[in-house]
């Protein structure tokens, strides 16, 4: 039986050597509240659920995500909601004020829709690119608001003005949105990329979102799509992370997808 919230909350007490009322005391809350938790008759608010995890020694994640082991792949990449939960945890407790607004307005716009040939949310996605972005430590709140917000207007009929977040998460958005093709795809896209490297942060969003559509692009696009997404990774993509890597806080990030993406387009080339 899959644990709950509850069960992993008494698991770890137990397991770190403390009693209900010592976890209480370490929160700032009633023993009760505690026990509360623990029986799965209310669950703590995420900014108690962080301070938790380290009082307990285990981590956020795990804490939150469920299941019998800390790592489950399948769950980990298309547990939207998991994802959901890590975003608005983290954004809380670093004041990611857009960052919050964004999260709710994204899954709110693309509700209903799914990824291509799979029943899998499409929130996922943006989701999968914010969490992609934190965990290489970039917690900036525009960049993290525009990476869950970066298909919204192209996809989900709403309008800059409508965006519930700054001008410049707004740009970056807007920046990410393709125009129409208007029967010459090359002219967009080279219209498209161009306004991409003009801002690093979005440069950088555009390649944790290529990054995403690799890896499940074999299930959701025809054997002619992935070529051409391979063609025009290579010839419009790749060149982004040059635009990445010249932002000092973001070296690390530009090499890190650099191998990701060159990996998978070399199994792409090779397979196809």
């Amino acid at each position: 039986m899959e644990k709950t919230l509850g069960m992993r909350i008494a698991e770890a007490r137990r397991n770190a050597g403390l009693t209900q009322e010592q976890v209480a005391e370490k929160l700032g809350v009633s023993f009760q509240a505690v026990s509360s938790w623990e029986r799965d008759e209310y669950s703590p608010e995420t900014e108690r659920l962080v301070k938790l995890s380290q009082v307990l020694g285990i981590s956020l994640t795990y804490l939150a995500a469920g299941g019998d082991s800390g790592l489950d792949a399948k769950r980990e990449i298309f547990d939207w909601e998991h994802q959901k939960t890590f975003v608005k945890v983290t954004a809380k407790r670093l004041g990611l004020t857009d960052t919050l607004k964004a999260l709710d307005f994204a899954e709110n716009a693309h509700r209903g829709q799914k990824r291509k040939n799979s029943d899998i949310p499409y929130i996922a996605h943006p989701l999968t690119v914010a969490c992609h972005c934190l965990a290489m430590g970039i917690s900036e709140d525009t960049v993290i608001a525009a990476c869950l917000l970066h298909d919204v207007i192209e996809d989900c009929g709403v309008t800059e003005n409508d965006l519930p977040v700054g001008d410049d998460a707004r740009r970056l958005v807007v920046l990410l949105t393709k125009g129409d093709e208007n029967g010459d795809r090359d002219a967009m896209l080279r219209e498209y990329f161009s306004g991409i490297a003009s801002d690093p942060r979005a440069a950088l969003i555009k390649c944790l979102d290529r990054c995403n559509n690799l890896t499940t692009m074999t299930w959701g696009l025809t054997r002619e799509r992935q070529l051409r997404a391979v063609r025009e990774t290579e010839t419009y993509v790749l060149p982004l992370l040059q635009t990445v890597k010249d932002v000092p806080g973001y070296n690390d990030a530009a090499w890190l997808l650099r191998y990701q993406i060159e990996s998978m387009l070399d199994v792409y080339k090779r397979l196809l």
